[in-house]
């Protein structure tokens, strides 16, 4: 931008030494017209043109700046028209592809619980319920259909509980896993392009309470 910037600036300006050559030029040619018979004094024509000459030198010199103003001026905003003009470009651009990526997410909203759904009829069926192939079939049908969209779903089990993609439901006392652990997963978390439009659904582990018996040292907490 600054190149540009600087291609349209305007030069008005007539250089002091081209005035100085100019003005030498004149007095030396008054001063040839005065030496000639018949003519007035040199002196004074030569005073009174110069003079002439040097105040239509500085008039354009004037005239000459105050059109470079007003050019610059012009320049200035068209390049900030122009400037405006593609980040307007740029930001309907990024709406657009917002819209194209993002335009289904309540719609996907509204779906996942039916996905849940599903699961949670696969998990309460017995092993050898027919129709548990066919939900089965559904629920991947069903997904997949989503992820050509760009939903994907993920798991929050044995992992750090993070507040930016994990709602903790509950706490779940364990001498097993560490305190802050995912242990429970009551539903999965989705994304649409790397967006969170649903958390994990979990349960976080606390430190077991220790048990008070054998903290207190009473008789029968470590032996009969």
């Amino acid at each position: 931008m600054s190149d540009s910037h600087e291609k349209g600036k305007f030069q008005a300006d007539i250089p002091d030494d081209a005035v100085a050559a100019a003005l030498r030029s004149v007095e030396k040619r008054a001063r040839g017209d005065a030496a000639a018979p018949g003519a007035p004094d040199g002196g004074e024509v030569a005073s009174d043109e110069v003079t002439r000459l040097r105040a239509e030198v500085e008039l354009s010199q004037a005239l000459g700046r105050e059109t470079k103003a007003k050019l610059d001026d012009v320049h200035e905003r068209w390049v900030r028209a122009v400037a405006d003009l593609e980040n307007a470009r740029k930001r309907a651009a990024r709406e657009r592809d917002d819209v194209q990526k993002f335009g289904v997410e309540k719609l996907v909203k509204d779906l996942l619980p039916v996905l849940d759904n599903l699961d949670r009829a696969l998990a309460a069926a017995a092993a050898d319920d027919p129709l548990v192939a066919g939900v089965k079939l559904v629920r991947a049908s069903f997904e997949q259909a989503l992820g050509r969209h760009g939903v994907k779903p993920f798991s929050a089990l044995g992992q750090p509980f993070d507040p930016a993609r994990h709602e903790a439901l509950m706490q779940v006392p364990s001498a097993e896993a560490a305190p802050g652990t995912v242990v429970m997963e009551h539903a999965r978390g989705f994304l649409l392009h790397e967006r969170l439009v649903r958390p994990a659904m979990v349960g976080v582990a606390v430190a077991a309470p220790k048990d008070p018996a054998a903290v207190s040292g009473e008789p029968g907490a470590g032996s009969d």
